[in-house]
């Protein structure tokens, strides 16, 4: 493809580009195709000669978009959402044009420079403690085993990097039991293992049990093991819960362990005040996480991570062959260091154009709807015959229950909420997902799409209510 075509198809997408996000709710939010359906459309090998761009786009609308389920609609309300705008969308237009690879500052000292600037722009309006140092990772599963990779080098004096774990005393790693699953997962990568992470009980209100913190570091530290790091929950995935922080805190101080926050999706809220307001004892967080691209209307990939003391993980990952040798080293941070892969994109160009485009207080508008919506939709539920609110909302994520009357027993509540669920995503007019709630089925509806309104949040909510009342009542000779 030459150039001129180049351009004549590149305006063709854009305006496609622009249809889709305007009738984006003709679609419905999950795909409704069935596994294989799509590879069965696609041919088995590449082609020998080259096709027109014309009939490969025919075949993106007819075979590829069925298949897609739409994380920009504006009923999107399950996961946390994958967020995207237009300002987002043409950054990731010019970079990709661009092509970078921004591993070093003089690979694209652009890049290294506005990575530096807006992770102090999110620092700011996040009104995090000034010491923290970010870098922008490209997801919150790998800032996390950043994190602990560089509480290992803490806890191993720096042996972890230079000789590995093995032949030493077991590090181990603490979570709630609410805590995403990621963290064990960086706990495999990192060497230490499923086996040495412990997950702590939470209270009540679903956040970590400090008492239950310090049991489990003092068994292991008798039992000749070493605490390495402590991950503490600030809206975590399954309830939205907020772990303790200035309890755990004194204990990871007390202790000398390595602190880092998971606030992937509940990050963002804190660039309100009245939210910042709740959340104490960041003074004793070694490392900080929360995603831009999950509700600061960023396109995904794009997670923020903070640490006070970044040496640490660039004396863990740094390597530093004669091809990598750069004259701006002392001068510049070097990201690769900070990052598990050499190879980063330059992913600081469409926070430049969504934080310049909206400006602060548009952003904090739109996240401070979303708190709002979840809590009038909060009130609809519990006005509403036959369902119940299991988890009150949580920034802009509440869990709730559909229980009929027919439905006397936990399994049953479980099995007539699985198939609501069931029907509620087939019918495509929202998502939701489910999680577990004191070990019983719960249905969660998370709003912050960029395009949500209140009226979305209030159709899905009368649907959800319209099939649940389609669900057919057991008839005695089923139920006996």
């Amino acid at each position: 493809m030459d150039i001129e075509a180049f351009r004549i198809h590149a305006h063709r997408f854009s305006d496609w580009m622009a249809d889709y996000l305007a009738t984006i709710e003709q679609y419905p939010v999950r795909s409704q195709v069935q596994p294989g359906e799509i590879s069965a459309q696609i041919p088995g090998a590449c082609p020998v000669q080259g096709e027109p761009m014309e009939a490969i786009f025919a075949d993106f609308q007819e075979k590829i978009l069925p298949g897609i389920t739409h994380w920009q609609h504006p009923r999107f309300f399950a996961y946390f959402t994958a967020n995207s705008s237009p300002p987002s969308v043409l950054a990731e237009m010019l970079t990709a044009t661009l092509g970078a690879q921004c591993m070093l500052w003089e690979t694209s000292p652009a890049a290294t420079e506005l990575e530096e600037r807006m992770t102090v722009w999110l620092r700011d309006l996040l009104d995090l403690p000034a010491e923290f140092i970010g870098s922008i990772q490209d997801s919150a599963s790998a800032s996390t085993l950043s994190a602990i990779i560089a509480a290992c080098e803490k806890a191993t004096s720096g042996r972890a990097s230079r000789e590995g774990l093995a032949g030493g005393p077991p590090l181990v790693v603490y979570a709630s039991q609410e805590a995403h699953s990621s963290i064990e997962k960086g706990a495999r990568i990192a060497g230490i293992g499923s086996a040495n992470v412990r997950k702590i009980p939470v209270r009540d209100d679903y956040g970590m049990d400090p008492a239950a913190l310090a049991g489990a570091i003092a068994e292991d530290r008798a039992a000749g093991r070493i605490p390495a790091c402590i991950v503490a929950c600030f809206g975590a995935t399954g309830l939205g819960s907020v772990d303790p922080l200035p309890e755990i805190g004194r204990i990871a101080r007390a202790e000398d362990i390595h602190l880092h926050v998971d606030a992937a999706w509940a990050g963002s809220a804190l660039i309100l005040p009245e939210v910042r307001a709740t959340l104490a004892g960041l003074e004793y967080v070694d490392s900080f996480v929360f995603n831009p691209h999950k509700w600061l209307f960023t396109n995904f990939d794009c997670s923020t991570f903070y640490m006070r003391d970044p040496s640490r993980l660039a004396a863990a990952l740094s390597l530093t062959p004669t091809y990598l040798e750069s004259h701006a080293d002392d001068m510049t941070p070097e990201y690769r260091d900070w990052s598990i892969a050499l190879g980063r994109r330059f992913r600081a160009l469409k926070l430049w154009f969504v934080m310049r485009s909206y400006g602060a207080e548009k952003m904090r508008d739109m996240v401070r709807n979303h708190i709002h919506w979840t809590r009038h939709l909060a009130g609809l539920i519990r006005g509403a015959k036959n369902f119940e609110i299991a988890t009150e909302p949580r920034f802009a994520l509440l869990t709730f229950r559909f229980t009929p009357d027919w439905a006397t027993s936990d399994d049953q509540l479980d099995a007539v909420n699985e198939e609501l669920l069931r029907r509620v995503n087939d019918d495509g007019t929202l998502y939701l997902t489910k999680t577990r709630a004191n070990g019983r089925i719960v249905i969660r509806f998370m709003i912050g799409q960029t395009y949500t309104t209140l009226p979305h949040v209030e159709q899905g909510w009368a649907r959800i209510q319209e099939l649940a009342r389609q669900i057919p009542t057991p008839s005695h000779d089923a139920e006996s």
